[in-house]
């Protein structure tokens, strides 16, 4: 699957894997040095070395969306579509979350 966007994920602040968004869906896979751990970052994505892969942004990451009058305040201020639940995530997690997980937008090579 190409991928059209990707993004590090962190626990706290050790990188715990990469989601990236591609034409078909999403791919969620932990780092290797983070397995180590013993230590998912959610019980819906249990500790494995396969990546996940799901046609709709999965239950976790969706769990950090914003909802209701902060939707539409990040929607209007970042200029993102409110149905681009890989955007929203991108501009709304890699800072001051409520909980151990952020999520920091990598910039793919032009080529891609």
């Amino acid at each position: 699957m190409a991928e059209l966007r990707k993004a590090q994920v962190f626990y706290n602040e050790d990188l715990a894997g990469y989601i990236s968004g591609t034409k078909d869906g999403y791919i969620f896979e932990y780092n290797k040095e983070f397995l180590k751990k013993n230590m998912p970052i959610s019980i819906s994505l249990p500790l494995r070395e396969e990546p996940y892969e799901s046609k709709e942004l999965f239950p976790f990451f969706k769990g950090l969306l914003p909802e209701g009058w902060y939707l539409d305040i990040v929607t209007a201020t970042q200029k993102v579509d409110r149905e681009d639940s890989f955007g929203l995530l991108l501009c709304t997690t890699n800072v001051d979350t409520i909980g151990a997980v952020t999520v920091r937008r990598m910039d793919l090579p032009s080529n891609e």
